[in-house]
């Protein structure tokens, strides 16, 4: 069974970041362990929301793990609140990276043309840092603009997307994936770059008109678990955008209006069968 490290905030009641990572990849199929930076009483979209910094407790467990001899076959990076936390996860990558070892960067910091409230210039340059090393790094646009100082359109022609993935190798990722792109109206999903061939892969499904909260981190979570699998980069994305698409349908026909996350427990099977179906 492979095995894979998850670095992000855990949320007591709320459906994101560690709360999604942890049972997605483990229905995939993959040991899951997590490494919490912070734990907060519900995630941010709730209202007087409590949070425990952890990063104190990053180094002597990652020290633990050393003495007993664990190893990764992954390393999967979310949220991460400080540029001082970045470091000491850029320095828990290169100790525990083989040559076998998958490093998937989501750089969890903006959206829709802004930066998360906490963060600023100099902490999305210190995510740069992350993502050079990165194996795959996923940003959305909004992301890709601020890792790369390139401008941030929010509508553009598919020539500013491959300008910015060629900006985001230039960094140092090995295969960059955008994400929330959309190349025809009422489409949306995902294109990655291969620098090594200078090539470009996409795959686009039909928008769902409706936004929940950490669904980015399903789409994260399943695709770095598919990736894992060992997945082709066609079927992780297709396999991720239609879990993704699926879920937020689904979510949709809840009477109870799940307003704080999707209901991504009751999509599983379909999530299994996706596998199924594609061999992995």
């Amino acid at each position: 069974m492979k095995r894979i490290l998850t670095i992000q905030d855990i949320s007591c009641f709320g459906k994101c970041s560690l709360t999604v990572a942890l049972p997605l990849l483990s229905a995939m199929g993959i040991e899951t362990v997590i490494l919490p930076t912070a734990v907060l009483s519900t995630h941010t979209m709730f209202k007087g929301f409590t949070c425990k910094d952890l990063s104190d407790q990053l180094a002597p467990i990652t020290a633990h793990w050393r003495s007993e001899g664990i190893r990764f076959d992954a390393i999967y990076t979310g949220y991460l609140g400080t540029e001082e936390e970045i470091d000491t996860v850029i320095g828990i990558i290169r100790e525990f990276r083989t040559e076998d070892t998958l490093v998937f960067i989501d750089p969890a910091m903006a959206d829709n043309g802004r930066l998360y409230p906490a963060f600023d210039e100099h902490y999305a340059k210190k995510n740069a840092e992350l993502c050079a090393i990165a194996d795959i790094a996923v940003p959305n646009i909004t992301e890709a603009s601020f890792l790369t100082g390139q401008p941030y359109l929010e509508s553009y022609p598919e020539d500013y997307v491959k300008d910015l993935l060629r900006a985001i190798a230039a960094l140092g990722t090995k295969t960059p994936i955008l994400t929330g792109v959309s190349l025809s109206a009422g489409k949306t999903g995902a294109m990655g770059y291969d620098p090594a061939e200078d090539t470009f892969f996409v795959y686009q499904n039909d928008r769902v008109p409706a936004s929940f909260h950490g669904t980015g981190d399903i789409f994260s979570s399943v695709l770095a678990g598919a990736f894992v699998r060992g997945m082709d980069r066609a079927a992780a994305l297709k396999t991720a955008a239609d879990y993704t698409a699926l879920t937020i349908a689904e979510t949709l026909k809840n009477p109870d209006n799940p307003w704080y996350g999707v209901d991504f427990e009751a999509t599983i099977p379909a999530l299994l069968k996706m596998l199924e179906e594609n061999g992995k």
